[in-house]
């Protein structure tokens, strides 16, 4: 394999790692829930709002995403919305009240709306059309799918070992190892 076949490759695990984080905050919260109603004193009203926040924005903001992507540059695009989500990751971790861990996510849902459809954008023109392609996108949908599935799971984990706040800080180094190696490999 080239290196440039080395670094696509490199480049795609760094784009499926955060799109397994994106899929992942969907799904890891709902474990959490009772603990962060404790600990931040939510009523049953409100809390789902801590998912809804989310996912709201999330779906909401994704066709904003992928036009900022096309208009200022994918790289560009992806980077930011990754800093944007993993700031706010960090906190929804530090939140001490309901309202600003509603808050949080809703600016982490914004994130990882603009970062899906550029990670998108930038896999579909990193490889070439056919099969080397299609390999790539069943990588990355394969993923995004787990991601869903891992996140009752990790969030059930997480929560009983390390505390609630660690659904949302698990976010952050993994984040920040994606941002310093995305201007190397894409």
């Amino acid at each position: 394999m080239s290196s440039t076949d080395t670094r696509k490759w490199i480049a795609l695990v760094l784009l499926c790692a955060t799109q397994f984080m994106v899929v992942l905050d969907v799904a890891i919260v709902n474990v959490a829930l009772p603990s962060i109603q404790t600990a931040l004193g939510f009523s049953q009203e409100n809390l789902q709002w801590v998912v809804s926040a989310y996912t709201l924005t999330f779906g909401g903001f994704l066709l904003l995403g992928g036009r900022m992507a096309d208009l200022l540059g994918r790289r560009r695009v992806f980077i930011g919305g990754l800093i944007l989500f993993s700031v706010a990751s960090l906190a929804c971790g530090l939140a001490q009240t309901d309202t600003f861990l509603i808050a949080a996510r809703t600016v982490q849902g914004v994130g990882a709306a603009v970062i899906s459809p550029a990670a998108l954008s930038i896999l579909m023109t990193t490889f070439k059309e056919g099969a080397e392609r299609n390999k790539a996108l069943g990588i990355w949908g394969a993923i995004a799918g787990i991601g869903g599935a891992a996140g009752v799971l990790l969030g059930g984990v997480l929560t009983d070992t390390l505390g609630w706040e660690w659904i949302f800080f698990i976010n952050v180094p993994v984040g920040v190892i994606v941002i310093l190696l995305i201007p190397r490999f894409v």
